[in-house]
């Protein structure tokens, strides 16, 4: 069995990426890790060049600055990393620069992959996704944020990342199917420094909208307000090993008092008080069809 990692990345430095963590945190049971590094405004090639394995394999590009609406350049980096796989690899695992898998789940992962390499109704695995928020300590737990997400896929010319590269499809926009595997995706997308989250905020906004959106809609601040949101919790887990040095670099606080966060409709907070206490999300968009095996 031949498994490829693979992903795309820009900027990692300038916002603060743990682009490093991620590669390092799925590379143990990777035969190859295929990166799409796009041209930077600082130095993320030398960055990613610096890595000592002899499984890394980079492709430069350009990002395509037509496909800005939707977060389609996304996708479209996604893909270029997905084209340039080994062809003769089985799985093809998907991780994003602010993502990370702690090594605890690595076992399943890879024996998820030896249980359906060749069972053909197996597109791909579906695992949990933790989003963290405002801090290490804390993750958005609401049914706005947590949901399942596909990172493993199998090597077909037919598969393709899908819209923001958040999920993927098969011939003409056919959702995959997949088998849930008993581990969970780390998120450290919203643990910046206020500073640096403001200026993700604004540069990722560009490629979901047109500068007049981004001009009316983006707050003119130097920080990024943590309180605007519904419900966290403490993190009683532990993170991933690859994460510890990062964490020791932490130097700002976050607390979340509930009566500043973001307020929601009698309607919503019966529904995420259903979710929190029992786990269902009623009306959830699946992006996957679930195979129960």
């Amino acid at each position: 069995m031949k498994v490829s990692g693979f992903s795309f990345i820009k900027n990692a430095l300038k916002y603060d990426y743990p682009i490093m963590e991620a590669i390092h945190s799925i590379l143990p049971i990777c035969d190859e890790f295929v990166i799409a590094v796009g041209k930077s405004d600082d130095d993320t090639l030398n960055f990613i060049k610096s890595i000592d394995s002899p499984k890394i394999k980079i492709i430069e590009t350009v990002w395509d600055e037509k496909l800005r609406e939707g977060g389609r350049v996304l996708s479209d980096e996604t893909n270029k990393a997905y084209r340039s796989i080994a062809p003769d690899s089985d799985w093809c695992f998907y991780i994003q620069g602010d993502e990370v898998i702690h090594e605890k789940y690595l076992d399943a992962i890879k024996n998820a992959m030896v249980k359906y390499k060749d069972d053909k109704q197996v597109d791909g695995l579906l695992f949990e996704h933790l989003n963290f928020y405002g801090s290490y300590d804390y993750i958005a737990d609401s049914r706005n944020w947590n949901k399942k997400e596909i990172r493993v896929i199998k090597n077909n010319n037919e598969f393709y990342s899908y819209k923001d590269a958040m999920s993927f499809r098969k011939g003409k926009d056919v959702k995959l199917d997949v088998v849930m595997v008993d581990a969970c995706i780390y998120h450290y997308g919203w643990v910046k420094q206020p500073e640096a989250m403001q200026l993700k905020q604004l540069e990722f906004h560009k490629l979901w909208h047109d500068d007049k959106w981004v001009e009316e809609n983006i707050p003119k601040v130097d920080e990024f307000d943590y309180s605007k949101i519904d419900s966290v919790s403490l993190f009683k887990g532990t993170h991933p090993k690859v994460m510890q040095e990062r964490l020791k670099r932490l130097n700002w606080k976050f607390s979340f008092d509930p009566t500043k966060g973001k307020k929601q409709s009698v309607r919503k907070r019966v529904l995420n008080f259903i979710y929190q206490e029992t786990g269902l999300h009623i009306g959830e968009f699946k992006n996957y069809n679930l195979i129960r095996k």
